[in-house]
C-alpha cells in the first residue's frame, strides 16, 4: 500500500515542481521588463489628485475656492494694495563660463521622496506641498520646474490659504514638469543648467496678505521653518511675488533657516539645478508649530529660540535680573499702541500708564507700525513682562516675550471673543506664555456715540456677523475706539502680576 501510494504521488510532485518554476520564471521576467520600461523614482499608480473626489485627471493643487477664512482679520487697505503688485525684475546675472548639464548631488540635503504619496499632497487644511527628488532643473521667471522623474505635470500655489480666493488671487502659480522627451541641447531638450547647487530648493511665495505681522507670522515664516527645519540650512529659499521691503524686514529670520542666499525668484533669468525641491510651506495651526505633526519634532518654542537667535534677544524667561523684583528692575509692562483713525486704539493711554505705574510697573508705549526696525521692537517687545493691546496685529509681538511673560488681549465690543481666541489666546499656550483677556463692555467703546442705544450694532452684534467678515470688520474693527474701565483693568493688571514669577525660587 505505501510503495503503491508513493509511486502514484511521484509524478504529481514532479508535475508540482515544474508548474512552481515556470511560475518563477515568469516573475522574474515580468520584473525584468518593469525595470526597463519603469523610471526610477516613478509614482506610477500614484492618483495626481489631492482627494478622492476630484474627478479632474490633472492635479491643479491649489484651487481659488469661494470662502474666506475668519482669521483673515486686520487686513490694512494698504497692504492689500501692495499685495496687488506684481513681483519687481531684479537684475540679471551672468551666464557662468562652466556649466554642468546635472546638478551636484547631497544625499543630507536631498529630499527622501516617499513613493507611496504623490507629487503634490495636502499637508493640512490650509496648505499643500510638492516634493519631487532628481535631476531638478528651475526657471524662475515662468515658475516653471522640470523634474525628471515625473510622469506628468502638477500645478500649486505655495502660500497657505489655499481655500482663500482673494489671496490667492495674489499668489503666483507654478508648476513641476517632466524632462522634456528631447535629447541633448536640442529642441524639446531640458534646459541646459546655468547654476548648480546642492541645497534643497523651496519655493514659496510672500504675496497673499503679507505686510499684515499676524499673517507674516501665521501664513509665511511659521509654515517655512516648519518645512524648513529638517535640512539642517541646506535649504535655498526661492521667493515669489518677492517685496524687498518685506524681506528686509524679516531677513535675520531666512538667514537663520537657511546658509544660502535668498533669491527673488520670480525676477530670476537662471536655469537653477538642485537634487530636490520643495514646492509650498506647511501649515499646522495659527501663530504655531505642533510638534507631533512635525517631521523632526519641533515645537514653537523652537521656533521663539530661533527667533532670539535672529534679532539678539537677550530674555529666555521673565525672571527677575536678581533675587526678587525690585526699585532697580521692576517689572515692565508694554501698551500696544494705534492711531485713532485706524480703530482699536485706547482713548485713554497715558491714565492706563499712570495707573500701571501705581502699581509698580515700568510702562512703555509702543506702536509696532511707527517702528521700521523690527529688531529694535523685537528688543523692546523681549525686555517686557506683561503686554497689552487691543485685538490686532500688533498682538502678534507676544512671540517675542519671553517664557512665563503675560499677554492680555483687549477684546473689542461686538461678541468677538472667538476671533480673539482663534488668534491669540490658543497660540500663547504654545509659546509658553501666560494669556488674560478684558472684554470691552458697551460704556467702553466709541461705537455708544456713533449709534442710537437701540441700534443692532448695539444691541444685537450677531446680526451684524450674519451679515458676513467684510460687515462685522468694518464695524467692530475699524470704526471702534475703546476706553477701558481703569478700575477694571487694573484687577486684570494685578492678576498678571501675580502670574509672573517673582523670584529665582518661583
Amino acid at each position: 500500500m505505501k510503495t503503491r501510494s508513493s509511486a502514484r504521488g511521484e509524478p504529481r510532485r514532479l508535475g508540482n515542481m515544474g508548474l512552481l518554476a515556470l511560475m518563477l520564471c515568469s516573475l522574474v521576467a515580468l520584473s525584468l521588463i518593469r525595470a526597463r520600461f519603469s523610471p526610477i523614482g516613478s509614482t506610477a499608480g500614484a492618483e495626481p489628485v489631492i482627494k478622492a473626489e476630484d474627478p479632474k485627471p490633472s492635479a491643479v493643487v491649489s484651487k481659488a475656492a469661494v470662502a474666506t477664512d475668519a482669521g483673515d482679520n486686520d487686513v490694512p487697505d494698504e497692504v492689500a494694495a501692495v499685495a496687488v503688485e506684481e513681483s519687481k525684475v531684479g537684475e540679471d546675472k551672468p551666464v557662468e563660463e562652466e556649466v554642468q548639464p546635472k546638478p551636484e548631488r547631497a544625499a543630507a540635503a536631498a529630499i527622501v521622496v516617499d513613493a507611496s504619496k504623490p507629487v503634490c499632497y495636502e499637508t493640512s487644511r490650509r496648505s499643500d506641498t510638492c516634493e519631487a527628488a532628481g535631476d531638478v532643473r528651475l526657471l524662475g521667471r515662468s515658475q516653471t520646474i522640470y523634474v525628471d522623474t515625473l510622469e506628468q505635470e502638477w500645478k500649486t500655489r505655495p502660500y497657505c490659504r489655499k481655500h482663500d480666493a482673494y489671496a490667492l488671487s495674489h499668489v503666483k502659480e507654478w508648476s513641476l514638469k517632466p524632462h522634456p522627451s528631447g535629447d541633448g541641447d536640442g529642441a524639446g531638450a531640458a534646459p541646459r543648467c546655468t547654476s548648480n547647487s546642492s541645497a534643497t530648493a523651496f519655493v514659496l511665495s510672500t504675496g497673499g496678505f503679507t505686510g499684515n505681522p499676524f499673517h507674516d507670522y501665521t501664513d509665511v515664516l511659521i509654515p517655512a521653518f516648519i518645512t524648513a527645519h529638517r535640512f539642517g540650512g541646506e535649504v535655498q529659499f526661492l521667493v515669489s511675488s518677492y517685496k524687498s521691503w518685506w524681506m528686509n524686514r524679516y531677513i535675520q529670520i531666512f538667514q537663520q533657516m537657511s546658509r544660502h542666499e535668498v533669491l527673488d525668484i520670480d525676477a530670476d533669468d537662471e536655469v537653477r539645478c538642485y537634487p530636490s525641491v520643495v514646492v509650498g510651506p506647511t501649515f499646522h495651526k495659527e501663530l504655531g508649530v505642533d510638534a507631533t505633526k512635525a517631521p523632526d519634532g519641533v515645537s514653537t518654542a523652537d521656533f521663539r529660540k530661533m527667533l532670539r537667535s535672529a534679532f539678539g534677544l537677550e530674555r529666555a524667561t521673565a525672571t527677575p535680573s536678581g533675587d526678587r523684583w525690585d526699585i532697580r528692575r521692576r517689572p515692565r509692562l508694554l501698551i500696544i499702541t494705534r492711531r485713532a483713525s485706524r480703530g482699536r486704539a485706547f482713548m485713554n493711554e497715558r491714565a492706563m500708564a499712570d495707573m500701571a505705574g501705581s502699581l509698580g510697573f515700568d510702562v512703555r508705549l509702543g506702536d509696532p507700525e511707527m517702528s521700521s526696525d523690527t529688531s529694535k521692537f523685537a528688543r523692546l517687545v523681549n525686555s517686557c513682562d506683561v503686554m497689552v493691546g487691543v485685538h490686532g496685529a500688533g498682538l502678534t509681538n507676544m512671540v517675542f516675550l519671553p517664557a512665563g511673560a503675560v499677554v492680555v488681549q483687549v477684546v473689542p465690543f461686538g461678541r468677538l471673543e472667538w476671533l480673539a481666541r482663534n488668534t491669540f489666546a490658543e497660540p500663547s499656550a504654545g509659546m509658553e506664555v501666560h494669556y488674560l483677556e478684558y472684554v470691552v463692555q458697551l460704556d467702553e467703546t466709541t461705537l455708544s456715540e456713533q449709534y442710537p442705544s437701540d441700534h443692532p450694532v448695539l444691541k444685537d452684534p450677531m446680526a451684524i456677523h450674519k451679515q458676513g467678515w467684510d460687515a462685522l470688520k468694518t464695524t467692530y474693527l475699524d470704526k471702534q475706539n475703546v476706553r477701558p474701565h481703569l478700575g477694571r483693568l487694573k484687577n486684570t493688571f494685578l492678576q498678571a502680576l501675580k502670574m509672573l514669577p517673582h523670584g529665582r525660587d518661583d
